[in-house]
Order: structure tokens, then sequence, then C-alpha cells
């Protein structure tokens, strides 16, 4: 539905508009399993640094592209590095998750790296957009994130003096409601058409839609990629240890210095890797879908 049709007028305030042309893609991603699952806390550790890391290269485009922006007009009075960046933040959980090189470890899926290529192209060729995914990511992590920091904390067994958990503190804001109030105000007051005004409330349902095919694969893939894994680990008849950032324990490990298993050991042996593959991609995948289910919480709660 065209968002002229909903709103003819477009004169009301941009966040309230914004709100209202996320609704229904705001529900699809507030109603996936997963959204149900973490809440009781059924979030693994592995899971959630590969999350980490994910939103590690998001925000680090975003906030390139908005320090590129700061002195534009069309972002300005929304420009909050001390109280909203988070590439810092991020950057201290990952070194404690992973260690010292924890940029070398850190995976980028391939719908990760499209949705920081929009990032880039909006901030160099659309600066005016820039407040869309500005607006449903910072809003969303200081709203929803709040909950979800207090389920992670608690489900993961981190320490209570918050390490691993620097993504969901701002320390910048004293007062998370009249703050927001005051960045909708500011947002509210920036200066656009109605043509620019729907260009800004497309582009946010795409920032939306970014969030949740960033961290989901259509059935489709999900079986080319399973079937590509299983694949390569029968290269030359035995299997392989798949990629790194999956890390599958290699399974013929109790075989080193062992005589070689029988065809029926062997058969038995692959069938097993086929299973622990399959369940090693539906966790890489279910892991990714923690990233939309952080925008849905913190849009509901703006």
């Amino acid at each position: 539905t065209s968002v002229l049709l909903l709103f003819p007028s477009m004169s009301r305030d941009l966040s309230e508009l914004m709100k209202e042309a996320t609704k229904e893609v705001h529900e699809q991603a507030e109603n996936t399993p997963f959204m149900a699952n973490f809440q009781k806390g059924q979030v693994s550790l592995h899971e959630f640094k590969l999350v980490t890391a994910s939103l590690y290269f998001i925000y680090s485009a975003l906030e390139e592209e908005i320090e590129r922006n700061k002195d534009n007009p069309v972002y300005a009075p929304v420009y909050f590095p001390a109280e909203l960046h988070r590439k810092a933040a991020l950057e201290k959980d990952l070194e404690y998750f992973y260690g010292s090189n924890w940029r070398e470890e850190i995976p980028c899926p391939e719908a990760t790296q499209k949705y920081v290529e929009r990032l880039h192209y909006v901030g160099k060729n659309h600066p005016e957009l820039l407040v869309a995914h500005a607006y449903t990511r910072y809003l969303g992590d200081l709203s929803g994130g709040q909950v979800l920091k207090k389920i992670a904390q608690k489900a993961l067994q981190l320490p209570s003096t918050g390490e691993g958990l620097a993504f969901f503190t701002f320390d910048g804001v004293s007062n998370a409601t009249k703050f927001k109030q005051l960045y909708r105000s500011r947002m509210n007051a920036l200066e656009m058409d109605h043509a620019t005004k729907k260009r800004v409330l497309e582009e946010a349902k795409k920032a939306f839609l970014l969030n949740i095919q960033a961290n989901s694969v259509p059935s489709s893939q999900v079986f080319e990629a399973l079937q590509e894994l299983v694949s390569k680990g029968r290269e030359n008849g035995h299997p392989v240890q798949p990629k790194a950032e999956l890390r599958t324990r290699n399974l013929n490990k109790s075989h080193e210095h062992g005589p070689a298993p029988g065809k029926e050991s062997e058969r038995t042996n692959r069938r097993h890797t086929d299973t622990m593959l399959t369940n090693s991609l539906m966790r890489w995948i279910l892991a990714l879908s923690f990233l939309a289910t952080t925008v849905a919480v913190g849009l509901f709660a703006m």
C-alpha cells in the first residue's frame, strides 16, 4: 500500500508516520519462532557472539556515513554521537568474546554485507534517507534492547559488571524516555517536502527488511547451502571440516590414530556428519535471527 494513500496529507509527525509505515514488517519480525525462544532465555553464547559480530559491521557502516553527513542539514539535527553511537561499545564486546585478535575471527555473512552496502550507498548518494536507518536502529536499541540485555545476561551468565553487554549500555543517556522525546522532536523538525518524506518512510521499511534479511535465509538458500556443505564434506571420500565460522568440530578426530573404518562404519559416519552439518547450519541461521529480534522488540517500545 502506498504511503501516500495511507497518509494523504503527509502533515503528521515523521516519527509517527515512520512507526505506522513499518508496522506490518515489524509484526513479521515479532512473530518469528526465535522471538519466543529468546524471550524464554533460550540463546547460546555462540549464537550471541555471531550476532554481536554482525552488529559491528552494520554499525561501523552506519556511523561512518553519519560522520560523513554530520554537518548536512538533512541529518545534523539528529546527530548524537556521544549518546547513541555503538561501534566502540561493540568493539569492547567483541574483544571480550573473541580476544585481542577479534578482527580476524569475526564473520560477515553475505546478507549483512548487503545491508552494509546499502548504508554506504545512502550515506554517499541520498543522505536525507539516513535518518530512517538511524531511527530504526538507535531508538530500537535504546528501547527494547534493555529488555534483551537482561535476558542475555541471565541466560548466558555474563558478569553483573556488564562485560559482553556494552552494546546495550548507553552511558550518555541518563533518561531514555526524555531522550527519545528529544530525538523524535528533532527528527520531526527536519525540513522535508512530501516526496522526500515518502522516500524516507519507504527507506524505513527497507531498513527493517534489511535487518530481517541479514539474519535469515530463504528455504531454497538453506538447502543449497546445506548441499554445498555436505558435498564439500564428502570430497575425496571422507568428511572434511567445514568453514571456520561454523565452528564445526572435526568428526573424524577419533580415527586419527586408528585403522580406517569399514564401508558400513563409513556410511554411518557420513550420515552422522550430514546430520551435524545440518544442525550447524540451522544454528547459524537461528543465531542470525537474533538481530531481527532486537529491532522488533525495539520498535515495539518506540
